[in-house]
Order: C-alpha cells, then sequence, then structure tokens
C-alpha cells in the first residue's frame, strides 16, 4: 500500500504540472460552447440564414429544446469521450517512453504493479474530471442560452444516462493502456482508439452494436425500443471482460516485458 501511495504521488505531480490536463479541460468546455452556439443559430432562423453553413449544421439538433441538447451531450460523451480519454490513457501511459523517463519510474521504490494501477487511479480521476466539466459546462451554456423545455423529468433521465454511459466510455481505457505500453509511445493507441471508433460505427449500421465493446457507450444513448439497438446482458460481459483483460494485460506487460 506505501508502494502504491509513491507512485500515485508521483503521477499527480506530473499531472499537475502538465499543460495536457488544462488542454483537454478546455476541449471539454469548448465542444458544449461550440453546440450551444448551434443551438442558439437554431433558435433564431434569421441568424442562421446569414450564416449559411453554420445555419445548416444547426439543424442536427432536431428539435430545439432540452431534450434535443441532451441527446447529444449523451452522444459525445459516447464518441468524443472515447477519443478524449483514449487520448489521456495514451499520454499517461505512452509519456514515459517519449520523453525516455521510464527508466526513471522503474527506478521509484515501487513495485511496477502499483506503477500501473497508480497510472490507472490518476487516469480514471482525469476522465472523470472531463466527464464533469463536459456535464457542468453543457448545463451552465443551456441555462445562458435559454433553451426551452426543461423538465425535471427530462433532466433526471439524462444525468443517469449520462453518467452510466461515461462509465462505459472509462472502462475501456485499459486496452489502451495496454496498447500504450506494447507501442510504448502515444501513436499506436491513438490509431487503435480511431480504429476502434470507426468498428464501432461500422458495428452499429450492421445491428452489432449491443456486442462490440466500443460501440456499446453509442448503443446505451440510443432511445429505448430502437430495434436492434438494445442492450442485453451479454453486452455487460462483454464490456467488463474486456475492461478487465485490458488492466491485467497492462499489469503484465509492465511486470514481464523487458522495459530496457
Amino acid at each position: 500500500m506505501k508502494n502504491l501511495y509513491k507512485a500515485l504521488i508521483t503521477e499527480f505531480l506530473k499531472l499537475r504540472r502538465s499543460v495536457i490536463l488544462w488542454a483537454t479541460i478546455v476541449f471539454f468546455i469548448f465542444i458544449p460552447l461550440m453546440m450551444g452556439l448551434l443551438m442558439y443559430v437554431s433558435q433564431h432562423p434569421d441568424i442562421a440564414s446569414k450564416l449559411g453553413l453554420i445555419g445548416t449544421k444547426s439543424a442536427l439538433f432536431g428539435e430545439n429544446d432540452w431534450e434535443g441538447f441532451f441527446i447529444i451531450l449523451n452522444q459525445i460523451i459516447a464518441s468524443i469521450g472515447i477519443i478524449g480519454f483514449g487520448f489521456v490513457t495514451s499520454w499517461v501511459f505512452g509519456r514515459e517512453y517519449m520523453e525516455r523517463t521510464i527508466k526513471d519510474i522503474l527506478a521509484l521504490p515501487a513495485s511496477r504493479s502499483s506503477i500501473v494501477i497508480s497510472k490507472f487511479l490518476i487516469t480514471v480521476l482525469w476522465c472523470a474530471l472531463l466527464t464533469c466539466v463536459l456535464y457542468i459546462s453543457g448545463i451552465i451554456i443551456g441555462c445562458l442560452i435559454r433553451i426551452p423545455g426543461w423538465s425535471d423529468q427530462i433532466f433526471s433521465d439524462f444525468t443517469d444516462k449520462f453518467f452510466i454511459t461515461s462509465v462505459f466510455t472509462i472502462l475501456l481505457i485499459t486496452p489502451v493502456a495496454f496498447i500504450a505500453s506494447w507501442g510504448r509511445g502515444i501513436v499506436a493507441p491513438l490509431a487503435f482508439v480511431i480504429i476502434m471508433l470507426i468498428m464501432a460505427q461500422f458495428a452499429g449500421l450492421v445491428g452489432w452494436g449491443p456486442y462490440f465493446p466500443w460501440a456499446i457507450p453509442g448503443v446505451n444513448t440510443v432511445a429505448p425500443g430502437t430495434e436492434g439497438m438494445e442492450l442485453v446482458f451479454g453486452s455487460y460481459i462483454i464490456l467488463i471482460t474486456t475492461s478487465i483483460s485490458g488492466f491485467f494485460g497492462t499489469i503484465a506487460w509492465w511486470r514481464f516485458a523487458d522495459q530496457h
């Protein structure tokens, strides 16, 4: 436990001094800000007609109310979340190889398993922070532009689905951590994330979404009753199995692979 604490403090200090942390926070504020702009434009047809392409893009919301806004927020945490959380994981596990400090990390008075677990804890906390940033900034921006159609029931349903989807998305960081460790950098895991996101879109189109791990968060955001897009018991088993495999695979790599 003492070794884990030392490794966790080391990871925390590195994160606190990193510009990347603040860059990701700004990015997760920027997303709902742009959504708010599109929603505002869609509520004012006179402005939309003057903005051309932006006005056209604003029609993506369907309904210009809180329900439509919340649907898009849920879809964002399922898609952009995979990319954003994948980047965070790639950075936490791959930066040691990029900066050539892997030998310094291994020299710490902590086991390799403790180092990996501390990295996972920092990554989960970072992703949870970004989730809250997106959630809070989205609601604030929606209130500022005065989106109509607020309902406590709609808000409650959105909150439940948003954070459940976030948990599903965070569970998928472990395979990315393994790829970052195996690939010794951030290029391989980022490529892996992009490929998985593309395959998730394909899986959803052909009706395999509930059975493909990276499509499951997106399926969770779909309206209930949508044919071929409903999670089943096997979906949760697949998601958890994928996460556990990535977790123990990463620990095994750090323990047994030649890191020099």
